[in-house]
């Protein structure tokens, strides 16, 4: 069987390589991981615009992109472009097509839905949230829609680190809320002068939060063994923004598997969906009850730990039932008593 991914915007060549991915965002690493695994089955190509060269790593291909052209592939699936996935299905008319969905589409896409609907494209979203907000716009013109979790490693656990209560972590780009953090953090300090906060930052896109308050530390792009130690180490990734939706939101699922807590906003895209406690989503409009919860967290942090069907093996057997790789379907899919969430649908609606 022939898996071809299509990413027509990738800023870069990247393989699975770690160092190839390194000041790319987590589409990018989600695409490679579940690659990698994946090429044990399949024959699985990697399309990218920005490559020129084709190479051959760990058993997945790297090739060009080519807009517009045939592709060798059973089945196809598109990253983030339904323009792409709709001109794809008419030089293909014969390949199933997804479209792996990683952002949430402006208003100006409204017509999506019924352009892939029109072109049999499934969309894959990365959280059930991420689904339902979707169907929500689209509406009746939806086509089908399902969800499959980005992944954690499977082997990510605590390292045993003791944590420090006066240290805050906000390990996201800034553009997704570090202004209004920086703002949060300010009250946080003045009410426990001791606090600090560091921000590492993966620095693929320059956004302005104006001057850096007191305390804080910038500490640059990390890799990832390093960014899961502070985290560790860290009372809590501290993450009180209410403006920026995650679709699935990978640091805060990677921070719960490292035993560290998330202090994050109840309400907002995937966030009560992928923190592994509700005590964790909070209302961060009310600065008396942020304060209030970082108290109690300095006294006696919250034990948390990492969901099983974020682990990459579950992933990928999620993966391998949506592309009918195996001939026997896995129920876990269809069971949303064994997710602890939303169960997928291929239909339109709910």
């Amino acid at each position: 069987m022939r898996v071809a991914i299509l990413d027509p915007n990738a800023p870069r060549p990247y393989t699975t390589d770690p160092a190839s991915l390194i000041g790319l965002g987590g589409t990018e690493m989600t695409i490679a991981d579940v690659a990698h695994g994946l090429a044990r089955d399949v024959r699985l190509e990697i399309h990218q615009a920005a490559r020129t060269a084709s190479s051959c790593i760990s058993g997945v291909w790297f090739t060009p992109y080519a807009w517009k052209a045939k592709v060798r592939a059973e089945t196809i699936v598109v990253i983030n472009s339904w323009k792409a996935a709709v001109a794809c299905r008419k030089v293909n008319p014969d390949a199933r097509m997804l479209l792996w969905l990683h952002n949430v589409p402006g208003r100006h896409n409204r017509r999506m839905g019924e352009a892939l609907r029109e072109a049999d494209v499934t969309i894959v979203c990365v959280s059930a949230s991420h689904a339902r907000s979707l169907r929500a716009f689209l509406g009746r013109s939806a086509p089908k829609i399902t969800h499959v979790y980005n992944p954690i490693p499977d082997d990510l656990r605590p390292l045993g680190l003791s944590h420090d209560p006066d240290l805050l972590f906000f390990a996201s780009a800034p553009h997704k809320g570090l202004c209004e953090v920086f703002q949060n953090f300010r009250a946080v300090r003045d009410a426990f002068p001791t606090m600090t906060l560091a921000v590492a930052d993966p620095a693929y896109m320059r956004w302005d939060c104006g001057p850096v308050p007191d305390g804080v530390r910038m500490v640059g792009r990390q890799d990832k063994a390093r960014l899961w130690e502070v985290m560790e180490r860290s009372l809590c990734l501290f993450c009180p923004q209410t403006t920026f939706a995650e679709t699935f939101g990978i640091v805060l699922a990677e921070a719960n598997a490292v035993g560290c807590p998330v202090l994050t906003h109840g309400g907002l895209g995937a966030n009560d969906e992928v923190v592994s406690s509700r005590q964790q989503c909070i209302d961060c409009t009310d600065m008396d009850a942020m304060i209030a919860t970082i108290g109690r967290w300095r006294e006696s942090r919250p034990k948390v730990s990492g969901r099983s069907d974020f682990r990459l093996s579950s992933v990928l057997e999620d993966w391998r039932t949506l592309l009918q790789i195996d001939d026997k379907p896995s129920p876990r899919l269809h069971e949303s008593s064994r997710r602890g969430s939303m169960p997928v649908y291929l239909g339109a609606a709910e």
